[in-house]
């Protein structure tokens, strides 16, 4: 964060010194980050008294503050020097972020991370830097790591890790910038409308990105065209001096072309337009190569992540990069040395015994689990190296899938449609992980689609998935294991590629 005293913060925020007397707190500075773990503080830090699970992060502020924090921002003193903001009413909508604030004082907090994160932006905005706000129902997260790395040759990057992108962790990812820092990728979630107005307000984008319109959070939206609505809220937030960068191979999306007083760049994989891909096809392992087509330019793009549908993604990235100056050699190279970055999303490795592991468990909607069961028919079918095309056998695809959350009313359609999905994708094995009437439903859908007699199975837990996998997996084949985060399954994925680690440790994307 840029250097703030303490008194600063208690200004920009509306709150009140608590332990501390307002001729330190003009002293006192804050140098290093804002921190909501009491274990991350280091000297300099300030730290949010945030409640949680398992304990109230007022309980913490001593340790903090023995770790080196300059002060806590709290709602109530708590015998260190700390910022007091006032307590809100627990219903207000950053209360759903944090799911046990029962008396307020987390939504406090954090309208007040917000007031700060948005001073800090403006400041850093008016000395150079460039804001990116990504937003979409899938891909976020990939394209935020994505447009990281085609940006990193042109300056300092900051962005979040992982999906760090709501209420909370929208205005943390704001407040590591400092003023060496160039660009600054923030991903844009919601759960209800306005939310992404919300937190454009806080760091108003430059650039735009809008991947697609789908059905995740359709339980909380109630339609597309809701999700859509919310959608837009980006592409209207970003000034008439900025530039909005459009999939308009969706048509909810392209259609946000008229709702935004920015410049639009259209990029499609379908068509013309301002960045176009042709030419795409897959290796072995589903990672795309395509034409990129740009400013009259025609660049040769091989991407290092997996899946048809990173060719929109790396569309948008390149999209961006661009703008920014980078020259189209740059983008593909930054593009084929970019692999999976945040946790559990795509990452494809070969363990020693041949056994071929997709871990994409951190998150699930329609979209994005067609996307992983067409990435896992793909490798089942493709010819490994040193096989020409239609040669070779077909490996054993398994299919670990868990949960699709938040799809409200469409929720055991949904499910029985992906259970189908499998059939149709001929994935040799269907393990569906968990009971409820969405696992039922995928698990009835694959039947009735395939009379498969054996090869559908519904377990009760990731535990059970593990041991099935553990006793009948053969060298060769390919699992998927794919669900939203609640679900689980990013611990069953780690403990498949934890077997036979000892004998491999190279991860199959780094082959050619």
């Amino acid at each position: 964060m840029i250097d703030l005293t303490v008194a600063r913060i208690a200004d920009i925020v509306g709150g009140t010194l608590a332990d501390i007397s307002p001729e330190d707190a003009a002293k006192l500075h804050v140098t290093g980050t804002v921190e909501f773990d009491s274990r991350a503080i280091g000297p300099g830090g300030l730290f949010l008294a945030l409640p949680g699970a398992r304990s109230d992060g007022h309980d913490h502020a001593g340790s903090a503050v023995a770790a080196g924090a300059v002060a806590v921002l709290a709602a109530r003193p708590v015998g260190v020097p700390a910022i007091v903001v006032p307590r809100l009413d627990a219903s207000d909508a950053r209360a759903g972020v944090l799911e046990h604030d029962t008396d307020g004082s987390g939504a406090a907090v954090l309208a007040a991370l917000a007031k700060l994160a948005a001073a800090v932006a403006e400041q850093l905005v008016g000395g150079g830097l460039t804001i990116i706000g990504i937003t979409g129902s899938s891909g976020k997260t990939s394209t935020k790591d994505l447009i990281k790395a085609v940006l990193e040759p042109l300056g300092e990057v900051v962005a979040p890790p992982g999906s760090f992108n709501n209420e909370l962790g929208h205005p943390w990812t704001v407040l590591r910038a400092t003023r060496d820092t160039d660009y600054l990728v923030l991903e844009m979630s919601a759960r209800h409308p306005g939310n992404i107005a919300a937190l454009a307000g806080i760091a108003r984008p430059a650039i735009g990105v809008v991947l697609n319109v789908g059905t995740a959070h359709l339980g909380e939206f109630g339609s597309r065209e809701a999700i859509a609505r919310t959608k837009s809220e980006l592409p209207q937030s970003v000034p008439s001096s900025g530039m909005v960068v459009l999939n308009v191979d969706d048509p909810a999306v392209a259609a946000m072309a008229e709702q935004t007083a920015a410049r639009v760049v259209r990029v499609s994989r379908a068509g013309r337009a301002d960045v176009w891909a042709d030419g795409v096809s897959l290796d072995e392992l589903a990672r795309p190569r395509f034409t990129m087509h740009a400013g009259g330019a025609h660049t040769e793009i091989r991407l290092g992540v997996y899946g048809d549908h990173q060719v929109t993604n790396a569309l948008c990235a390149a999209a961006v990069a661009l703008e920014c100056g980078a020259s189209a050699g740059q983008v593909a190279a930054a593009l084929e040395a970019a692999g999976p970055v945040s946790r559990h999303r795509m990452h494809v490795v070969t363990r020693a015994d041949g056994v071929t592991v997709i871990d994409d468990a951190y998150n699930a909607n329609p979209d994005s689990m067609r996307a992983g069961l067409q990435a896992l028919a793909w490798i089942a079918h493709a010819p490994q190296h040193g096989q020409a095309a239609g040669t070779g056998e077909k490996r054993r695809s398994w299919a670990v899938l868990g949960e699709m959350a938040e799809l409200g009313d469409d929720a055991i359609a949904e499910h029985d449609r992906i259970g189908r999905l499998a059939v149709r994708l001929d994935v040799s094995r269907l393990v569906v992980v968990g009971s409820g009437r969405s696992m039922s439903a995928m698990h009835h859908g694959a039947v009735m689609e395939g009379s498969w007699g054996t090869e559908p199975v519904n377990v009760p837990d990731g535990e059970a998935a593990l041991a099935l996998l553990r006793a009948e997996l053969r060298p060769g084949d390919v699992v998927l294991v794919k669900a939203s985060n609640a679900a689980g399954l990013g611990a069953l994925a780690e403990a498949l590629l934890a077997d036979n680690a000892a004998d491999n440790g190279a991860d199959s994307g780094a082959r050619r």
